[in-house]
């Protein structure tokens, strides 16, 4: 059983947002729980079973002399690295706080009284959408969100990731598509192995998408699209070259 951890000081939206999740869990017989939902962020953390992955519904702007949402979030993230952090605010976008604190948020709940419990609920589901796919096969799907889907690409259709124009963003390219999402090629390179290889600083490539390398024009192609090769790139190609052999 999963266990979901809420707080929020606003008991109003605190009770809505308990109340929508509970329903949710009942309603769909999900293997989950609310073990707390609490204003202060210290009984919360005191709450966290330690090493249980866990689901964190967190409200950024807690009136706390120790804590914020941010601060827990990232005391959270220490002690369960693969939770799932879903941040409440009253502001649109804080995609860029979460960058700043190097955390990775699955969603953000506007503060609307009339619309919070849908939200909440629609994102359970969404959460629960994606630890099936992680349990189906977590090595072989890719999963990132884009405004307001979260998607899930088969990693054999991925061709490289590239550095976005936009600060903080990444390109992951496919046959079909281009899609722009919030990451780093640096946290992306460790999570995918060594399956895809780090050719260049804007460039993480498939290795088994390599089509053409051409060294002296420092280039390579991936499923018919160019890339940039660097000399520590080219030094990771010999040595993958070698490791095949």
């Amino acid at each position: 059983m999963i266990g979901i951890y809420l707080c929020d000081d606003e008991e109003d939206i605190r009770y809505q947002i308990q109340t929508a999740l509970e329903w949710k869990i009942f309603s769909e017989d999900y293997d989950m729980k609310v073990v707390c939902s609490s204003s202060a962020a210290r009984e919360l953390l005191d709450a966290v079973e330690d090493g249980a992955r866990g689901i964190y519904f967190l409200d950024v702007e807690l009136k706390d002399e120790e804590w914020d949402g941010f601060l827990l979030g990232r005391e959270l993230r220490r002690r369960d690295p693969h939770g799932i952090l879903v941040y409440i605010t009253s502001y649109g976008d804080l995609a860029w706080r979460t960058f700043q604190y190097h955390l990775e948020a699955f969603d953000y709940i506007v503060k609307d009284p009339e619309q919070i419990g849908v939200s909440a609920a629609r994102c359970l589901e969404e959460i629960y959408c994606r630890l099936l796919s992680e349990r189906k096969d977590p090595t072989e799907m890719f999963t990132l969100r884009t405004r307001e889907t979260v998607r899930h690409i088969p990693l054999q259709d991925i061709l490289f990731f590239e550095t976005a124009s936009t600060p903080h963003h990444v390109l992951l390219h496919t046959t079909k598509s281009r899609i722009d999402f919030l990451g780093s090629l640096s946290e992306l390179e460790e999570q995918l192995g060594n399956r895809f290889i780090r050719i260049h600083r804007a460039y993480l490539v498939a290795a088994d998408k390599i089509d053409v390398v051409d060294l002296k024009q420092n280039k390579l192609w991936a499923g018919g699209r160019e890339c940039l090769i660097s000399r520590a790139g080219k030094l990771k190609l010999h040595k993958k070259t070698k490791e095949s052999q």
